[in-house]
């Protein structure tokens, strides 16, 4: 059987998994986790009562997290991508990568985005001055590493790729990359056209009007 990736094409961690899953070529299952599929979501709470997705189901093995998703089609299917290089120390770097995009441009995203979701008179000003002082400083440390690399991590494309393609992609419909930088505006238009995150992104565009800053059309 194949595996049975939960998940909902909206979310930017579900597209990293996904974006590893049509890399690989891997045949899986998806599970949509939304209202319309009550059945589903009870399964999924029954997997895993934290409910944060995507969670992928293989046999009798439950993988939570997205990075964790990534590196095990990688070790269960061997196929044409590896997200992870032999080297030790290219594999250092991209593991690296992957926490930076995760917690210094995904999750200061996700404080944005989800005081915008919040009633007014509970939100955080604060936190999301925070937030957006640490998308900037992200985004300048990026554009000086993306200086003379096709990819995060080098020639090859990995999970750390993986990870940038729907944390910039978001981030910067959130907190707009500086056009200044141009290293990293590169950088988001190669993920963009890169044909498994344009997937990913194609089959997430039904949803759009979710977004609670308002999406662009440009993407």
């Amino acid at each position: 059987m194949s595996p049975i990736l939960y998940a909902h094409p909206f979310s930017s961690y579900c597209q990293k998994a996904l974006i590893a899953l049509y890399e690989n070529e891997t045949p899986f299952e998806f599970r949509m986790l939304s209202p319309e599929h009550p059945d589903i979501l009870q399964e999924f709470e029954a997997l895993w009562p934290v409910k944060k997705f995507p969670v992928l189901v293989d046999g009798d093995r439950t993988l939570l997290e997205a990075t964790v998703i990534v590196e095990y089609v990688a070790l269960a299917y061997p196929g044409p991508f590896r997200p992870i290089p032999q080297d030790p120390a290219a594999a250092i770097e991209v593991r690296i990568l992957d926490r930076l995009f995760d917690n210094y441009i995904s999750t200061p995203q996700q404080k944005v985005v989800l005081d915008a979701i919040r009633p007014e008179a509970n939100r955080d000003p604060y936190g999301v001055a925070e937030a957006r002082t640490m998308l900037e400083r992200a985004y300048q440390w990026l554009d000086r590493h993306m200086q003379g690399r096709e990819w995060a991590a080098g020639a090859a494309f990995s999970l750390a790729d993986c990870a940038a393609a729907p944390s910039l992609f978001y981030a910067d419909w959130t907190h707009p990359i500086d056009p200044a930088l141009t290293h990293l505006s590169a950088y988001r238009a190669r993920l963009l056209a890169r044909p498994s995150f344009a997937r990913a992104v194609d089959e997430a565009r039904p949803y759009r009007k979710y977004f609670p800053l308002g999406a662009p059309d440009r993407d």
